[in-house]
């Protein structure tokens, strides 16, 4: 089989991207069938015969970053062509076909998810590390009450991630922080903010304590805690997912 690879980065989180790649279908003539679909991470869909192919499979994986989601594609197709003509037919239509079809796929993709994540309340975390330690909040009301958080809250509609990150992080804890590594991202299953189901994501970046001493303002209890510690805490669902990459960022391994 016959390959190409394409990756674009989408300003939206991993929910949308997903979402809107999957509304927008693929770029080919005729129909293909899911194969696998893991939302929001992963899918493959694939057609038999049609239009010079014997077999053509397309795969997207999506990643959140620090600048959105990469949404990396792979395109296989078999043109059942035998030797030398299969090799002609495969250099001269099919690898210009499917990259012409590709890159008016991926510029109208990557500006419909953006447009669309401008709807979608978005939820910043700040893991708060001092040396070997890094923060904890203990929510103080609500249905979580009592269990623990890494400090943040939602993005304002047209504010940068970063800025929502910082002031929330002001107006919890009365201090200033300098966003660092990006962490990672964990969708959130119900409603924020009103908006769709399932749609927004929370984020969370290492931060880096710049000014003042963390005061819990909203909070019922603050705590510096080590590596071997988080497990013992009694976390809200979001965040449990990102213990790993916050234990492998005080540990250094």
């Amino acid at each position: 089989m016959d390959r190409l690879r394409f990756t674009t980065v989408v300003a939206a989180p991993l929910t949308v991207a997903f979402d809107v790649a999957r509304a927008l279908g693929r770029p080919w003539p005729f129909p293909l069938e899911e194969v696998e679909s893991l939302r929001p991470v992963s899918d493959v869909y694939a057609a038999g015969p049609g239009r010079g192919w014997r077999r053509l499979t397309h795969a997207r994986t999506f990643t959140a970053t620090g600048q959105g989601t990469v949404v990396d594609e792979r395109v296989d197709w078999d043109t059942g062509l035998p030797g030398v003509l299969g090799g002609l037919v495969d250099r001269a239509v099919l690898r210009r076909r499917v990259r012409r079809a590709m890159r008016r796929h991926l510029d109208g993709y990557a500006a419909a998810a953006a447009l669309r994540a401008l709807d979608v309340v978005q939820v910043v975390g700040a893991a708060i590390v001092r040396g070997d330690e890094v923060l904890v909040a203990q929510r103080d009301a609500g249905p979580l009450a009592g269990l623990w958080e890494f400090p943040g809250g939602k993005v304002e509609p047209g504010e940068d991630q970063a800025a929502a990150l910082v002031r929330e992080c002001a107006e919890e804890l009365g201090v200033t922080v300098a966003p660092q590594v990006f962490l990672g991202e964990v969708p959130l299953d119900g409603v924020v903010a009103g908006g769709a189901p399932g749609a927004s994501t929370l984020r969370v970046w290492q931060a880096r304590l710049v000014g003042g001493e963390p005061v819990a303002h909203e909070h019922r209890d603050l705590r510096w805690v080590r590596a071997g510690d988080l497990e013992d805490l009694d976390w809200i669902a979001a965040d449990r997912p990102l213990l790993p990459a916050v234990r492998e960022l005080l540990t250094g391994t």
